[in-house]
């Protein structure tokens, strides 16, 4: 199974010496959303990610990121800018329910389902699909390896997730809960809890 990984919502010191160990580490696609923020925050981050990264990266806002540093892909979102007839790359969107995946996952290269658990990171957010719901939806085909699990993903579930038929999953608060910006500056404890993710979904 593919692991996808989202950024935490702020820029911090060690973010790009974390991200550039955890694509070391065998991370198959980084989404960098960062609501709100600045390009030349990105920008900056980009700038210091190895350019072998590159093609493993994809962009919530900002889109002409995508151009000017190469990397794979947009991640769009109904308020997404839009993109120019020209646009090569891949297009990812993420789906809240089983309705909205019927319609969205043949016009994305990849979608995410969410929230698949209950969120680590939101405790607002719990499970809005029930196991049987996502059974019969793999059963159906609806669910396939360009939708990606979301919400809640830990090394107890990922192949629990795989049983369902998801072509990977994609992790937020099972990894950064390891790390808290500028409090520390270590990070080997993120470093092996991703390492049994990595484990988990192989």
């Amino acid at each position: 199974m593919k692991l996808f990984l989202l950024t935490r919502r702020e820029f911090f010191v060690e973010e790009d010496k974390i991200l550039s160990a955890l694509f070391d580490e065998g991370l198959d696609m980084l989404h960098i959303r960062k609501p709100g923020a600045e390009p030349v925050f990105a920008e900056r981050l980009l700038t210091l990610l190895h350019e072998d990264c590159r093609n493993r990266i994809m962009v919530h806002e900002h889109f002409y990121l995508k151009e000017e540093f190469d990397l794979r892909g947009v991640h769009i979102s109904p308020d997404s800018e839009p993109l120019p007839p020209t646009f090569r790359g891949l297009r990812s969107a993420s789906c809240h329910s089983l309705q909205e995946l019927q319609e969205k996952r043949n016009q994305f290269d990849y979608v995410f389902l969410s929230p698949v658990r209950d969120s680590i990171s939101n405790a607002n957010h719990k499970a809005a699909f029930m196991p049987d719901e996502l059974r019969e939806a793999a059963k159906s085909g609806l669910i396939n390896k360009r939708v990606i699990a979301c919400g809640g993903i830990d090394v107890d579930n990922i192949r629990e997730m795989r049983d369902y038929g998801f072509g990977g999953v994609c992790i937020l608060g099972s990894l950064w809960q390891y790390f808290l910006p500028h409090k520390t500056s270590n990070y080997k404890e993120l470093i092996h809890h991703f390492r049994s993710l990595r484990k988990a979904a192989d």
